[in-house]
C-alpha cells in the first residue's frame, strides 16, 4: 500500500496542476456544490444557501464518533451546512488522500499531517488560509505564532494548526506493579527503559516496548536530536547528522532486545497492529509500553483509564534537548475546494469554540488556543488523564528544543526507507551499520530528486 502511495505522489504534481487548469479555466462560471447550490468556485460564502462541505479525518472509532457530533451541533447552528463525513484510520489515509488529489476530487475540509504538509502544499494542493485570517474568518489572536507558523508552507499558510503534542511514551501502571518496577519519571535513561523491559518480560512474559519503534522516522528523530544533530540537512536535500553510528546504535538496541523478546519482532507487530489501538495490548494489560504522542492516554480513556505518559528516555551521557513541540495536526482546505470559506468558518469554530472543545476534550491533543486551554482547565470537565496532559507540557518544555521545519517533500519516501532499512536489519538479512549505509543512500537520493 505505501508503494502505491509513493507513485500516486510522485504523479500528483503533474495530475493537480492538470486538474487546477481545468478549474482555471472554469473559475469564472457558477460551480454546483455537492449540495446543488451554485456559487463562483473559491472564496465567495453562499449566505443562506444550501451547502455540503466533504471533510476527512483519520482516528480511531471514538474520535469518528464525537467528530460526528461536532459536524451535527455545527449544522444545527448552521442550517445551510451539511457536512459529507469520509472518516478513517491511519492506515491507507495518506494514500487514498494522494489518488483523490491527484483527481482533482479531495474533500474540501482535510486533517493534514506534519510529516505531508509540505509535500501537499509544494503540489499546490491545499489553499492558502492567509486570506481567511485577514479577513477575520479564522481568529488566530490566541494561537502561538511560532506554533501558528508551522502550517505556512513558502509563505503560504497551507494548514491551520489544530493541536500542539510532542512525542511521548505511554505505559500501563498496572503491568510495571505486577513486575515490581518502578513507574518512571522524566529522568529515566534509555538504560533504565532497557532494564524495566527485561524485568517486565522476566517477571511477566509480557512485551516491554509493545509497538514498531520505526514506523516513521519520529522516534529516531528524536534519537538524533539527543545527539545534537538534526535529521535533514538546512537545504533538505540530504540527511543532516555525518556519523553512520547514530543510525545503527539506535537499530541495534531494536534488534537486541527483539532477540530477548522484550519488543515485539515485525511479524508480531503485524499481528498486534491488526488489534486496532484501542485494543492495543498497553490498553488490554498484555503489554507494558509504547511509543506515541502525548495526547494517547487521553485518547484510549474510554477503554482504559489507568494509562499514564512520561517523556521519552534521556541520553545519559547529553545534554542536548531531543523533544520538540509538534502541531499535533492541521485542517487544511483542498485548492480545488469551491467552499472554500464556508470551511474556514468551520475551522474558527472547531479551534475557538467552547461549546465544540467541550465536545473534543483534548483527544486530538492540547488545544492552539490559549483561551480554550484555560477554559478546559476551569470547566472541570477534564478527566485525570486530560488534566494531566495539560500539566505534562509545562514539564516537558524543559526537555524541548526548536521545533524542526516541516518535513520535506518525499517524506513518505524516506519513511519507507527508513522503515525497510530497519526491518532487513531486524531480520537478519544485513547488519545495523549496513542498514546505516543503506538508508543514508536510499534517503539521499530521495531527498536531492524531491527537494
Amino acid at each position: 500500500m505505501m508503494r502505491k502511495t509513493l507513485k500516486r505522489l510522485a504523479a500528483l504534481g503533474l495530475t493537480v496542476a492538470m486538474a487546477f487548469s481545468v478549474v482555471g479555466c472554469s473559475s469564472g462560471n457558477k460551480e454546483t456544490t455537492a449540495a446543488g447550490s451554485t456559487e463562483a468556485a473559491g472564496t465567495e460564502s453562499t449566505g443562506g444557501e444550501p451547502v455540503t462541505i466533504k471533510i476527512t479525518w483519520w482516528g480511531g472509532q471514538g474520535r469518528h464518533d464525537y467528530t460526528q457530533k461536532l459536524l451535527d451541533l455545527y449544522t444545527e447552528s448552521h442550517p445551510n451546512i451539511k457536512f459529507e463525513a469520509i472518516p478513517s484510520g491511519w492506515d491507507g489515509y495518506f494514500d487514498k488522500l494522494a489518488t483523490q488529489a491527484a483527481s482533482g476530487s479531495m474533500p474540501d475540509l482535510v486533517q493534514m499531517d506534519y510529516l505531508y504538509i509540505t509535500t501537499y502544499a509544494k503540489n499546490n494542493s491545499l489553499a492558502d488560509l492567509q486570506q481567511f485570517i485577514d479577513d477575520g474568518t479564522i481568529d488566530i489572536s490566541k494561537i502561538d505564532e511560532n506554533l501558528l507558523n508551522t502550517g505556512k508552507i513558502s509563505d503560504k499558510m497551507n494548514g491551520l494548526v489544530l493541536t500542539s503534542s510532542y512525542l511521548s511514551m505511554g505505559y500501563n501502571p498496572e503491568v510495571m506493579a505486577e513486575a515490581g518496577v518502578s513507574e518512571p519519571d522524566s529522568s529515566w535513561t534509555w538504560e533504565d527503559f532497557i532494564s524495566i523491559s527485561k524485568t517486565i518480560k522476566e517477571k511477566t512474559g509480557k512485551y516491554g516496548l509493545s509497538n514498531g519503534p520505526v514506523d516513521d522516522t519520529n522516534f529516531f528523530n528524536y534519537w538524533v536530536r539527543q545527539h545534537g544533530e538534526s535529521l535533514f540537512s538546512e537545504d533538505k536535500k540530504s540527511l543532516g547528522y555525518s556519523d553512520d553510528k547514530i543510525y545503527s546504535d539506535f537499530i541495534q538496541m531494536w534488534v537486541d532486545q527483539m532477540k530477548a523478546g522484550v519488543v515485539p519482532n515485525p511479524d508480531e507487530y503485524a499481528a498486534i497492529q491488526a488489534l486496532g489501538q484501542e485494543a492495543g495490548p498497553v490498553v488490554t494489560g498484555d503489554g507494558t509500553m509504547l511509543v506515541e504522542w502525548n495526547n494517547y492516554a487521553s485518547k484510549v480513556s474510554s477503554v482504559n483509564d489507568k494509562i499514564k505518559m512520561v517523556t521519552p528516555p534521556l541520553q545519559s551521557d547529553s545534554d542536548s534537548k531531543g523533544l520538540w513541540m509538534k502541531p499535533g495536526m492541521f485542517f487544511s482546505v483542498a485548492e480545488t475546494s469551491k467552499v472554500k470559506k464556508e470551511a474556514a468558518e468551520f475551522i474558527d469554530w472547531f479551534v475557538n469554540s467552547e461549546e465544540a472543545n467541550d465536545i473534543i476534550m483534548a483527544e486530538r491533543g492540547t488545544p492552539v488556543s490559549s483561551d480554550i486551554r484555560d477554559h478546559m482547565v476551569n470547566s472541570g470537565k477534564l478527566t485525570e488523564q486530560q488534566n494531566a496532559m495539560f500539566e505534562n507540557v509545562e514539564n516537558a518544555l524543559a526537555f524541548c528544543g526548536e521545533t524542526p521545519d516541516p518535513d520535506p517533500v518525499g517524506m513518505s519516501e524516506v519513511n519507507e526507507a527508513f522503515k525497510n532499512s530497519a526491518y532487513s536489519a531486524f531480520y537478519g538479512q544485513i547488519t545495523p551499520e549496513e542498514a546505516a549505509a543503506k538508508f543514508r543512500k536510499d534517503a539521499d537520493a530521495i531527498l536531492s530528486r524531491s527537494n
